[in-house]
């Protein structure tokens, strides 16, 4: 069966903080609703905590790191589920589910499977 990657894109905030447990509780209540399917996934701390890095010369060179983001956006990269699906129909399905779906969005990826 197929994997896909769901990323979800929604405002950029800290999930763990309490204010959000309503939208969390809906989060959980999706992942029991689609556990059939789900094969893993996580929330992610806000861009702010991301470091970039780089290596400007290239292949062999030495890496860059800088704080935060590579880009500023309204909605960024906050979580992801991977999906066991039979198809790509259904996992359009299941993302439509998800709560980012409602007020962000969801981007969803087939997986390369490398024997």
């Amino acid at each position: 069966m197929p994997t896909y990657i769901a990323f979800t894109y929604t405002a950029d905030v800290d999930w763990t903080d309490p204010q959000y447990g309503e939208e969390m509780k809906e989060y959980a209540e999706f992942g029991e609703a689609a556990q059939a399917v789900i094969r893993g996934g996580h929330s992610l701390y806000p861009t702010a905590t991301a470091t970039t890095v780089r290596t400007p010369a290239g292949k062999g060179g030495d890496p860059v790191a800088t704080d935060g983001p590579y880009a500023e956006t309204k909605e960024a990269l906050t979580g992801y589920y991977v999906l066991e699906c039979a198809d790509l129909d259904e996992a359009v399905a299941v993302a439509g589910r998800l709560p980012a779906a409602w007020n962000g969005a969801v981007e969803i990826r087939p997986v390369i499977e490398f024997a």
